[in-house]
């Protein structure tokens, strides 16, 4: 049986990922590490509880006697975990750089010593910067202009560095931003959808004009399993959906879906050093052939239907979700 360390799994992405792989891999085993900050719930994978091939354990990828202790029963490590909000990192970047720099080290340093077959390296889009024309490749220079797609930058190129001198056999994967349900409510999608429901404005940053590609989570999952038996180690590949949208025409999506008006907009002060465009070059891994299932309007409505279902799940989160200042 093929046992894999999944880090960050009561997140976002992570979670998805997990139930996936159980779904689709029925001889493989996760161990899912999560520290269960603010944004690791372990309402996200009730539905594994007392599950055979399946452990959770609370704990912090920056404590190296731990991910020692894991890394010596697995053969794999996929790593989500990460200090993710950009605000966040705006207000303070500590916690960014101790969890997405020396965290990422410690688990290195763990697939080094056992001889892992594979270290898959979740990273994001926004490590590139902003791009006004075109899109990014996986050669693109790394030009990251907030805290924490600076975090996330020294965690790839710390990977790389990795590969280059130890030989170390790991992917990173650079993803446009996902959507999808059990999505942390500060994140603009439930955000505005949560907002709307609990009949609260929704804030947009500026003039709103800054353009966004967008994946369902489980096209983006689907690309990590796809990359774990196909891609190849040492290399990096972007995942996206080639679907970009303005933040304006997103909210005016979500409030049609709504019967709401403009007057629903409440419009804030742009964020510090907010880029304007992300885009990636797919081709790499559409080689290898992936396609994603979901199209944006099918996707955001599942997903605007899964939060009005389901205020059990984000009610109690709203509390904790980012405050814009």
């Amino acid at each position: 049986m093929k046992k894999i360390l999944v880090t960050g799994g009561m997140g976002f992405i992570g979670s998805h990922f997990i139930r996936n792989v159980l779904n689709t891999h029925p001889d493989w085993f996760v161990v899912n590490l999560d520290k269960l900050t603010y944004a690791g719930n372990p309402k996200n994978l009730t539905d594994l509880d007392g599950h055979s091939r399946y452990e959770f354990v609370q704990g912090d990828i920056c404590d190296d006697a731990l991910i020692a202790r894991i890394a010596s029963r697995v053969g794999m490590i996929v790593n989500f975990a990460a200090e993710t909000h950009v605000d966040r990192s705006i207000d303070a970047a500590e916690d960014f750089i101790e969890t997405n720099v020396q965290g990422t080290r410690v688990l290195l340093d763990a697939a080094r010593r056992f001889g892992h077959e594979l270290f898959l390296h979740v990273s994001t889009d926004e490590v590139y910067g902003s791009i006004q024309e075109g899109s990014f490749s996986e050669t693109s220079p790394l030009v990251p202009n907030s805290p924490y797609a600076a975090s996330k930058a020294a965690s790839d190129l710390m990977v790389l560095a990795y590969v280059k001198t130890y030989g170390i056999p790991a992917i990173i994967t650079r993803a446009c931003n996902n959507y999808g349900p059990y999505q942390f409510p500060e994140k603009v999608v439930p955000l505005f959808v949560t907002n709307l429901s609990e009949k609260k404005k929704v804030p947009l940053y500026g003039n709103g004009q800054n353009v966004r590609e967008w994946i369902h989570v489980e096209d983006h999952c689907r690309a990590l399993d796809l990359l774990i038996g196909s891609g190849v180690r040492g290399q990096i590949y972007n995942v996206g959906s080639r679907e970009e949208i303005s933040n304006n025409d997103l909210t005016k999506k979500i409030l049609k879906f709504f019967g709401l008006g403009e007057n629903w907009i409440e419009r804030v002060q742009d964020r510090l050093g907010h880029d304007f465009r992300y885009s990636l070059n797919t081709s790499k891994i559409q080689k290898l052939g992936f396609v994603p299932k979901w199209n944006f309007e099918d996707g955001l409505k599942q997903t605007i239907d899964w939060y009005l279902r389901n205020e059990w799940w984000w009610q109690p989160l709203k509390k904790d979700a980012y405050t814009l200042k």
